[in-house]
């Protein structure tokens, strides 16, 4: 066999022992978690209960919706008196929403309007709310992927 021919073997064996090196590492390589989407969760101190729900069916890309905003305290009483403040955007992209929402009204039982909402693109989307309540301040942070 001629030196050529060793070369060319040799270099196939190396590129096929790359290419198995690399298959297993991206075989074994832990999944990138999916972001948690429950619409109900305890705020980040645990001082309210917080749910959220698209007021008119699920919202569409480029669409301004609004959401209505469950508090409640850590025994389930309805929080009232709530001042809520929106934030969020989409933290794979580094940007905020395309609109600035705004709690618009109480509509009693512990639930608020949040109008403006907008989301620009598909994709993970992360609205922040943050609450101040008689009973303390807290914040609760939501996924949405559209």
């Amino acid at each position: 066999m001629s030196s050529t021919w060793r070369m060319v073997v040799g270099a196939i064996g190396l590129v096929a022992l790359s290419v198995a090196f690399l298959a297993i590492v991206y075989m074994t390589a832990p999944a990138s978690p999916e972001p948690d989407l429950a619409r109900s969760r305890s705020s980040a101190k645990g001082l309210f209960a917080v749910s959220i729900a698209p007021e008119a069916g699920e919202p569409r890309q480029g669409d301004l919706h609004a959401w209505v905003v469950t508090v409640k305290t850590r025994q389930g009483a309805p929080v009232e008196g709530a001042a809520i403040t929106v934030g969020g955007g989409m933290p794979e992209h580094a940007h905020g929403l395309p609109t600035s929402p705004e709690a618009t009204a109480y509509l009693g039982d512990g639930r608020y309007r949040i109008e403006g909402m907008k989301f620009s693109m598909t994709g993970w989307w992360q609205l922040k709310l943050a609450i101040a309540a008689p009973s303390g301040v807290d914040e609760a942070t939501f996924n949405l992927v559209l």
